[in-house]
């Protein structure tokens, strides 16, 4: 039974590396006209997050920046290598293994299913906020502009990340009816256990 839950946790873990991945393939995605292009990578990490809890989505955000730092182009716009992680945007990829903890840890804490509510301030404070918290400050840092400068100026995308905040929560929400399997609560295995005593 170990062995099985493990190679299922790693499976989630690997599907979710893809798929954040897959995300990343169409690039910046214009917004607003041609001004402000977004990126789907940030929706992957909250359906981690939402979905396999806050380690596991964690985990699938690490095994993509792997495989990124080994040199795979599986960034938004094909962008791979040890380089990417010395460039303006290395804040947002640590936000990335965060944000997917802290959407895990609102959307499944102390409950045995997910709800619309947790699922969108999960996707709020760990896809946007926590990210937002990691990326704006580094990304001042390298590029030299004032922190104040930065932060303004990523206001910009704050509509894009709303709708994928909304997204998120349709999605999860779609996933959890449709194929329920696909989280894994907490609270499940004490709620089996009690089931199972005498």
């Amino acid at each position: 039974m170990p062995h099985n839950s493990s190679l299922r946790d790693l499976t989630r873990i690997a599907t979710f590396t893809a798929i954040i991945a897959v995300l990343g393939l169409p690039g910046g995605i214009p917004l607003f006209g041609n001004a402000v292009p977004i990126t789907l990578q940030t929706l992957g990490v909250m359906l981690a997050g939402a979905i396999l809890g806050w380690w596991r989505g964690a985990a699938s955000v690490l095994a993509l920046l792997a495989l990124v730092a080994a040199g795979l182009p599986l960034l938004s716009g094909g962008r791979g290598g040890i380089g990417v992680f010395f460039g303006p945007s290395v804040g947002y990829l640590i936000g990335f293994v965060f944000g997917a903890a802290v959407t895990g840890l609102i959307v499944h804490a102390g409950a045995a299913k997910p709800t619309w509510l947790r699922v969108i301030v999960g996707s709020f404070v760990g896809g946007v906020l926590t990210v937002y918290l990691f990326g704006i400050p580094l990304q001042s840092l390298v590029t030299g502009i004032p922190l104040l400068g930065t932060a303004y100026a990523s206001l910009i995308f704050l509509p894009g990340d709303l709708v994928k905040v909304a997204l998120s929560a349709i999605l999860v929400m779609a996933v959890w009816r449709a194929y329920p399997r696909a989280f894994n609560f907490s609270t499940q295995p004490r709620v089996a256990a009690v089931a199972a005593t005498p």
